[in-house]
This record gives C-alpha cells, structure tokens and sequence, in this order.
C-alpha cells in the first residue's frame, strides 16, 4: 500500500512594493556653490540683484562668498548706467542714460534711481547750487560752495552723507599763495557702505591732503609734501584735474614731463615721469584700469588710439612703454556721419578708462555747441559702441552700477 505525500502549500510572496516616484529635483535642492556656479552666468549685475533678491537662501548665498563676489566682477564690470551732465545756476545735474534693449535687468535699474537727486537738500538762494566734483562707484560726491555742504549720495540705493566742509587749518604752513585743488571719493569694494573723500591743496611747490573717513566723521589733515621733482610753471594751478586708478590718485602737471601721485593705502605723495610727447599735454592722455586691474595710459593722436603700461623697459628702467595702438578713423567717421560737415576737423579726446573700457567722444573742433558722440571702447574685444548723442557745455561722468551693499554680508573665509 502506497503512502500518499500530503499536498504541498504554495508559500504565499509578499505583495510587491509600489516603486516611488523619485523625488523632483528643484534649484533650492542645489548648495551653495552650484547656486554661485549658475549665478556667476547671469549677464549682469543688476540680473544678479534680481535673483538674489528671489528668496532668503539666494540672498544668504551670494552674501556669504566674497571669493564670489571677485569672480562675479571679474567676468562683469560694473555696467554703465548713463551719463551725468554738469548744468549752469542752480539746477541740479541732469542725467542721460544709456537705452540697452538687450538687457531688460539694466533698464529696470535706471527706472528705479533717482536720476534727479530729490534727496539733497534743496537751498533756492544757493548759487550756484549742488555740482558733481567726483563719481565713482555708483556714488555721486557733490559740492555747494553757497550752503558750505558736501554730499555723498548713490541715486540707486538712495543712501545720503552729508560731510562738513575741510577744517580751515589746511592753510596752515603755506608758502606763499594757497590754491585749493579738488575732491576725490575712494570707495572700498569689499565694503561698499565706507567710504573716504580726500582734498588736495598745493602751494607754489609742495602739495597736501585732507581726508575724511566715513568710518570717524572727521576730517585729518596731513603734513605737507614737497612731490615737485622740478620747478614748477608759475602759474596759480600747476596740477591738472585728477584720474583714478587702483585706488590710487594721478594729477598731471601743467608743463612738466610728470605726474604727482598719492597713494591712498600709505597716504604718501611720489612722482611718476611721463614720456617727453606727453610734456604738458595732460588734456590728451588719462589713467586708468584695464579688466585685470593693471595700470595704463591712454592716448590719442589723430584716430589713433595708444595704450601704454608702466613696466620696466629694456634698459631694466620702469616707464611708460606703449603696447598696443588702434586706428579708429573709419569706426569714428561712419558714426559720425550725418552729425558733421565734410569739411569740419574732428578731435578725439578721451574722458575716462575704466575696467579695460575707454570712454571718448569725438567733437568738432571750433564748434562746443554741436551735439557730441559718445563712444566706448573694449581694449579686450577692439570694439567701438555708440552710446548717446548728446550736446553739453559742462563737465560731465560716466556713471557706473556699483555692487550694492545689500548683497554684501559680514564675510566668513576667503
């Protein structure tokens, strides 16, 4: 008789787990550094404000980096906003800005400053009224000798300093006539909201400083220094009006094959020779930076625009040693065409260089009230832009987008 085997049961299996959806990856799943990575990519600075002001985090990320703020400024120059126009009487500088189509961002910031200054103060028997001295970084450094006020405003931000006016103890120690020369604004990028204002005054052969910190609020006078390497001309104002450059400031003499230099860190006076064709032509040639913050000359002679940097020659001697040049007369001639006569001269004169960008306008000689061209060129590109045209009497500045000091926090590490 068989045994019969029982029937085997069947092992019943777990039933089979749903697969899960992987979780949807958003930019707020990203760190801090491939947030920085995408935002070193926007096309400009004020792009930049515009997605660090989207949430917190974003914010909180490009304040905490200042090794990514220099990166951010190294692949983009602060932006030109417009132009700022001196104005006769006791109106208030006028403003031009530059129309960029391609940057919606840009356009957005002009609409949003205060192009028209309504936050200084307004004084109807002041005359002349406020007049821009200095622009730079974004800030406006204004004079009015009838209130006896100096001011510090950045029409973007709205932020507003007012500053007494230079202790009357600079005469002090005079050589003969006293002249007042001119007001220069230092500003710190990696700390936005300081700032510092210096005076230059000069006598028949020694120059002087005064400088006020926004940091104490008080002006401080510094010794004498005798910067002359030669005599100078005789005349009431033997320095021309300043440049710029590296933080440091370059005044140009009237007749001499020199500038009188001031850095600004020691606060200490040298010269710097220039070459004998620049010998008192100082309304020809300015310094400035170019994008890698190297020190550079430029000039012009005809259409042909010169660079020339400070390094040592072949004789192992430091100078200045032209590097490039750049004949611009058909650029300039076909932008200018239909703004001229055939038989009018033209003069190219540069008015600033800045980030490796030389602003320039040629004007017709004889002529002051015909519109002028304002131009730009890229050192780097050999590109020639128009940028307005525009008919002024007057001084004027190019005025440039700073980094504001809301996307600057108290800085962590490098």
């Amino acid at each position: 008789m068989s045994s019969q085997q029982p029937p085997r049961r069947r092992r019943r299996l777990p039933p089979t787990a749903k697969s899960q959806a992987p979780a949807a990856t958003t930019i707020h799943s990203l760190n801090d550094d491939l947030l920085l990575d995408i935002f070193l990519r926007l096309p400009s600075l004020p792009s930049l404000v515009r997605a660090a002001l989207a949430c917190r985090s974003f914010l909180a990320a490009v304040r905490s980096s200042p090794s990514f703020r220099r990166r951010f400024r190294a692949l983009h120059p602060h932006p030109l906003i417009g132009f700022f126009f001196e104005t006769y009487g006791c109106d208030v500088p006028s403003f031009s800005p530059i129309r960029r189509r391609s940057d919606p961002d840009l356009t957005a910031a002009v609409r949003g400053a205060d192009v028209f200054l309504t936050r200084l103060p307004y004084h109807e028997d002041a005359d002349p009224g406020w007049k821009i001295v200095d622009c730079r970084g974004g800030c406006l450094l204004l004079l009015n000798r009838g209130t006896e006020q100096i001011a510090a405003y950045d029409p973007i931000t709205r932020a507003l300093h007012l500053l007494p006016m230079p202790p009357k103890e600079i005469s002090k120690g005079r050589r003969g006539k006293f002249h007042l020369l001119d007001f220069s604004l230092l500003l710190s990028d990696e700390t936005p909201v300081l700032f510092r204002v210096i005076f230059l005054c000069h006598d028949k052969s020694r120059v002087r400083s005064v400088v006020y910190s926004s940091g104490t609020r008080e002006w401080r006078i510094l010794p004498w220094s005798e910067a002359a390497p030669a005599q100078p001309s005789g005349k009431k104002h033997w320095l021309l009006r300043r440049s710029q450059a590296n933080g440091n400031l370059y005044w140009a003499h009237v007749k001499q094959a020199y500038m009188v230099v001031l850095d600004t860190t020691a606060m200490r006076f040298t010269f710097m020779d220039l070459p004998n064709y620049l010998k008192g032509q100082g309304h020809r040639y300015m310094i400035g930076e170019t994008k890698d913050g190297r020190l550079c000359l430029v000039f012009t002679l005809g259409f042909m625009l010169f660079i020339s940097f400070w390094r040592v020659d072949t004789d192992g001697v430091e100078r200045w040693v032209i590097d490039d040049r750049f004949l611009l007369e058909e650029e300039i001639l076909q932008a200018t065409e239909g703004t001229r006569g055939d038989d009018d001269e033209l003069i190219l004169q540069v008015c600033a260089v800045m980030d490796g960008i030389v602003y320039m306008l040629p004007f017709i000689c004889g002529d002051p009230y015909l519109p002028c061209l304002f131009l730009s060129f890229c050192l780097e590109t050999r590109k020639l832009e128009k940028l307005l045209h525009r008919t002024f009497h007057n001084n004027f500045f190019p005025y440039m987008m700073a980094w504001p000091p809301s996307l600057v926090g108290r800085d962590v590490g490098p």
